[in-house]
């Protein structure tokens, strides 16, 4: 009975993907945000030299601002205008009458985004092997956890996001919050510039952006470096992994919630 389940509830998912794929194929400013900013971004931050003071391997670098970046704009950016825009249409409040329920209806509009952004960050992953060199990382199973986790707490941020979102052209202004502080989080968390060349009292706020416990734990996964510059192998990196582990566990708890709290499955009255 529960196989039976599971496999209803995977066919009803990969059937609202799909035409949420067909969507998004059709967009082409939400196609450009997911396949074309992050990379040309990240191109760019590299073309200038950006974190050659940081110590850290180029394709490494490479690699976790990608992961950063396509984070922020391919899953958080983009399913803030999705969500809004199937709300806005009615659409999420159709879907709710038939026979998905509300977790495969949230599922199902992230479902495309998602695979890109994992497609994104396995390609930039083999080119930074192939042509950056990116030594074996002392922790891979860190680094994917870390990008998995990223994967959910930006859907659920997306979906808590759109009840300051009123439409769909609104998602350019609400979602520059979290879109700065991604931002900074990639260039000040060591990563594009030094850690200990910010104030302690930065450092420390930086800690609690969403984004940066997912950079550190990518990045402790890739290279087995610290934030105190030490370099630990896989066993330790473990135990290095426990305060950042411990944020991004603390915000898929208020993502949640926030989601349970302010999600709106139709227009405002």
């Amino acid at each position: 009975m529960t196989a039976l389940v599971m496999t209803g509830s995977l066919r009803r998912v990969r059937s609202l993907a799909t035409a949420e794929v067909r969507l998004l194929v059709r967009n082409r400013t939400a196609m450009f945000t997911a396949l074309g900013l992050p990379v040309f971004t990240v191109l760019l931050l590299s073309t200038v030299g950006l974190g050659e003071d940081t110590g850290l391997p180029l394709g490494a670098m490479v690699l976790t601002m990608l992961a950063g970046f396509t984070l922020l704009y391919v899953v958080y950016y983009n399913l803030v205008s999705a969500y809004v825009a199937r709300r806005e249409e009615l659409v999420l409040k159709r879907l709710r009458v038939g026979e998905l329920r509300d977790a495969e209806i949230l599922a199902g509009t992230a479902l495309p985004s998602v695979l890109v952004a994992l497609a994104q960050v396995l390609l930039t992953a083999v080119v930074a092997a192939l042509v950056f060199e990116l030594d074996p990382p002392p922790n891979v199973l860190l680094a994917v956890a870390a990008v998995l986790a990223g994967l959910v707490l930006f859907v659920l941020l997306a979906a808590a996001s759109t009840a300051i979102t009123r439409n769909v052209e609104m998602a350019q202004v609400s979602t520059l919050p979290m879109l700065f502080l991604g931002m900074g989080s990639l260039l000040l968390s060591g990563v594009a510039m030094p850690a200990d060349s910010l104030p302690d009292g930065v450092r420390t706020a930086l800690q609690f952006v969403p984004l940066t416990p997912i950079v550190d734990l990518i990045q402790l996964g890739l290279t087995g470096r610290t934030p105190d510059g030490d370099t630990v192998g896989f066993a330790a990196s473990w135990a290095e992994a426990a305060v950042p582990l411990a944020i991004t566990v603390a915000w898929l708890a208020i993502g949640v919630w926030a989601l349970r709290r302010w999600f709106r499955w139709e227009p405002r009255g």
